[in-house]
C-alpha cells in the first residue's frame, strides 16, 4: 500500500456559503452518468514567476474571474490529469496510482514550459478534495469520484512565451459508468482523414489541444453510428495509436498480449502500464510494438487475433467488438467481450476497490 508524504505547503480551509442538502445529493448520485455532476468544493494554489507555489485553498467550488487577455485564452497552455477515488469495503477511500499522475502531470507541464508541481502537493491537493467531498463518492455500480486536476496560465499578457502565473485547481465529478450505449462491446471508427498528434508534438502529454483536435473525428465516428474513433499515425498513416482518448490492446490465439509502443505521440496511460503488469504477472507473452491497421485487419478476418480492448481511467477497460472504416467493417472474435479482456479487467477493478491483494502497493488509503 502506498504512503502520504508531508506537502510543502499548507492548506486554508474556508466554509461553504449553502452546502447541499443529504436529500438533494442523493439525487444527484442515484444516476451520476459521468462528467456533468460536481461536488461543492475545489482545491486551488497560485504560481507566479519569483514567489513559486503559493495560497493553497480548499473552498466552495465557484467560477473563476478570467481577464480577457489570460494566456491560456491565446495561447493554450493547459494541462490536466483523472483519476479516480473508491470507497473500499471497509468503508475506507482510497486513490489508485495517484504519484503516477503527479509524475505525468509534470512530465506535461514540461512539454508544454510550465512550472512543476511537487508531486506531494499534487496528491495532497487530491486527498484534501477528497476528504471535503467524501459524501459525493457515489454508491452505484461501478461509481467513484472522478478527480480532474488542471493547471493552465493565468497571467495577462498578449506575446508568445511562457506565462509568468499559473493557476492550479483540483474539481470532483460522481461518476457512474462511461459509456452510455449499455452495448457489451465498442464499435470504433478508423480516422483516415485525420491524425491525433505527430512526432515531435504534445502526443504525449495530457493537454486540452490534443482533445481538441480529436472531436471533429470523435463526431464523424458517432455520426455513422459509432461509439469512439481510433487514430492512425501521423506519418505513414497505417500504424494504430489510440483511440480519442484510451490506449489499445490486442489479444491473439496464442495468447499474445499486443499494445502499440510509447512513441511520443501515445498518451502514456496509467491504467495501461497497470495492465501491462497484471498481465505479466499471469504470465502472459506481453508485448509492445508496432501493429497496422492492415494487419488488424487481417489478422480479425482470420481469427488470429481473438479480442481487443480499450482502456482508461474514465472507461476503466473497454471491449471492442467491431472496427469500421471507409474501406468496410469487421469484427473482433464474436463481437462481445473476450475472456482476457474480463480477467483483467476484474484483477485491476478488484485491486482499485479494495476487494483483492494489491501485490505492487498502487493503493492509496486516505482513511
Amino acid at each position: 500500500m502506498a504512503t502520504l508524504a508531508e506537502p510543502a505547503l499548507q492548506f486554508t480551509t474556508l466554509p461553504l456559503a449553502a452546502p447541499v442538502s443529504a436529500e438533494d445529493r442523493a439525487v444527484v448520485l442515484a444516476n451520476p452518468g459521468f462528467g456533468t455532476l460536481f461536488s461543492e468544493h475545489m482545491v486551488t494554489i497560485e504560481w507566479s514567476e519569483g514567489k513559486g507555489w503559493h495560497d493553497a485553498v480548499v473552498g466552495p467550488r465557484q467560477p473563476i474571474a478570467l481577464d480577457p487577455a489570460c494566456a491560456v485564452l491565446h495561447y493554450a497552455q493547459e494541462i490536466f490529469e483523472g483519476l479516480k477515488a473508491y470507497r473500499h469495503p471497509d468503508g475506507s477511500v482510497a486513490l489508485f496510482r495517484p504519484y503516477e499522475n503527479a509524475r505525468r502531470f509534470n512530465r506535461s507541464a514540461e512539454r508544454l514550459a510550465m512550472p512543476a508541481l511537487p508531486e506531494e502537493m499534487f496528491v495532497e491537493s487530491v486527498r484534501r478534495l477528497v476528504e471535503a467531498d467524501r459524501e459525493w463518492l457515489p454508491d452505484v455500480e461501478g461509481g467513484s469520484l472522478y478527480l480532474r486536476p488542471f493547471m493552465f496560465a493565468s497571467e495577462a499578457f498578449l506575446g508568445v512565451r511562457p506565462a509568468k502565473e499559473y493557476k492550479y485547481i483540483v474539481i470532483a465529478s460522481p461518476a457512474g459508468n462511461y459509456f452510455k450505449s449499455g452495448a457489451p462491446a465498442v464499435s470504433i471508427w478508423v480516422s483516415e482523414g485525420y491524425t491525433r498528434a505527430a512526432p515531435g508534438g504534445t502526443g504525449a502529454a495530457k493537454c486540452g489541444g490534443n482533445y481538441a483536435a480529436s472531436l471533429v473525428p470523435q463526431a464523424e465516428a458517432i455520426a455513422k453510428g459509432h461509439d469512439q474513433v481510433v487514430f492512425l499515425d501521423a506519418v505513414e498513416n497505417k500504424w494504430i495509436e489510440e483511440l480519442g482518448g484510451m490506449n489499445l490492446y490486442f489479444v491473439f490465439d496464442d495468447g499474445t498480449l499486443l499494445t502499440p509502443r510509447l512513441s511520443g505521440t501515445i498518451l502514456p496511460g496509467i491504467t495501461r502500464d497497470s495492465l501491462l503488469t497484471l498481465a505479466r504477472d499471469e504470465g502472459l507473452n506481453v508485448q509492445e510494438g508496432r501493429y497496422s491497421i492492415d494487419q488488424w485487419r487481417d489478422d480479425a478476418q482470420s481469427g488470429k487475433l481473438v479480442e481487443v480492448f480499450a482502456c482508461g481511467t474514465a472507461a476503466v477497460v473497454t471491449p471492442v467488438g467491431k472496427v469500421a472504416s471507409r474501406s468496410g467493417e469487421f469484427t473482433i472474435g464474436s463481437g462481445g467481450p473476450g475472456q482476457l479482456t474480463q480477467k483483467l479487467k476484474n484483477r485491476l477493478v478488484a485491486i482499485q476497490r479494495g476487494e483483492a491483494p494489491d501485490p505492487h502497493e498502487w493503493v492509496l488509503k486516505l482513511g
